[in-house]
């Protein structure tokens, strides 16, 4: 499956729908032998240009819904924060790896973990838009912990966006067009697809960031130089459908 900004049909039913507003990617280049530990079985890391590359995404989520259901009131609107990486499997699907996603409901957080397993974090998070001439955002995030008084993992980044410009070129295809996403699930690799409308980027600068979840996800040192792309995005509406199980050769991790 060759990359596109254009979405390939999703197969099946579809089993949830989101809406991704305001959504910030911020990237870094990255040895394909440092996110290989990382990558689920059956999975290896996908490289643009010699580099495999690490994402803080952050945006605001909404209009949650379970199969055929309403949007779930009790999951309401709020701000994640993830931590991504990018992998492809035997047979060339170009997927997200999620090293760790933040989000401020702790309802989504448990049925996320319940229904795919995915290492969802409860946290505090917001985003609000700066005054100004321009497009400002900032994005936070402080990861609770069952312990009293402790604290986790943060994040804080404020993005300036160019809405006069807009991109669309290779890289930001390879960091934006995915249509799944490989995750673990009872010692097995899932393929879960979806598809939404083709993003529209526009160029953004980052204008501050401190971050503590990279290093948290097992990779210390990524934010230390500065990101090789920045891109923001208004938004889209996602639907995933059912997921199906990779094949794995036997002599295969």
């Amino acid at each position: 499956m060759d990359l596109s900004a254009t979405p390939p049909p999703l197969r099946g039913r579809t089993v949830a729908a989101q809406a991704w507003r305001d959504v910030a990617f911020v990237h870094w280049r990255v040895d394909p032998e440092v996110v290989r530990p990382l990558m689920p079985r059956g999975v290896r890391p996908d490289v643009f240009d010699g580099s495999s590359w690490v994402g803080l995404v952050a945006f605001e989520l909404g209009a949650a819904r379970i199969g055929p259901l309403p949007p779930a009131r009790r999951w309401g609107t709020f701000t994640e924060i993830n931590v991504r990486l990018y992998g492809i499997d035997d047979e060339g699907r170009h997927g997200v790896v999620f090293a760790s996603l933040e989000a401020a409901s702790l309802p989504a957080v448990i049925g996320a973990r319940a229904l795919f397993s995915l290492p969802y974090m409860f946290a505090h998070t917001g985003k609000r838009r700066l005054e100004g001439s321009g497009l400002s955002l900032r994005y936070t995030s402080q990861r609770h912990t069952a312990r009293l008084g402790g604290r986790g993992p943060g994040f804080d980044l404020t993005v300036d966006v160019d809405t006069s410009r807009a991109v669309r070129d290779d890289l930001s295809t390879f960091l934006t067009a995915r249509w799944g996403l490989f995750q673990t699930r009872f010692g097995r690799t899932l393929w879960l697809p979806n598809t939404h409308e083709p993003w529209t980027l526009h160029p953004a600068r980052v204008r501050h960031l401190e971050d503590e979840l990279c290093a948290a996800a097992g990779l210390p040192g990524i934010v230390d130089a500065p990101p090789e792309s920045v891109l923001f995005s208004p938004g889209v509406d996602a639907r995933f459908a059912a997921g199906s199980t990779i094949r794995v050769a036997p002599d295969r991790r």
